[in-house]
């Protein structure tokens, strides 16, 4: 029975505890961004696709 409290205690901790993780790399990777107004956006969206090379 000690085996079988051990083992959900394991899986509650883990039930917390990845939720917590992933909020956390979520929310440093969302501190890291940068941000830009729209025109620079669009500007690096126009660069990103190659018009030249598209078959039509």
């Amino acid at each position: 029975m000690p085996a079988m409290t051990g083992l959900f205690l394991v899986v509650v901790l883990l039930a917390v505890a990845a939720p917590l993780a992933l909020y956390a790399l979520v929310r440093s990777e969302h501190d890291q961004r940068v941000e830009t107004d729209r025109e620079t956006a669009e500007r690096l969206a126009r660069r990103d696709t190659d018009d030249e090379s598209r078959v039509r």
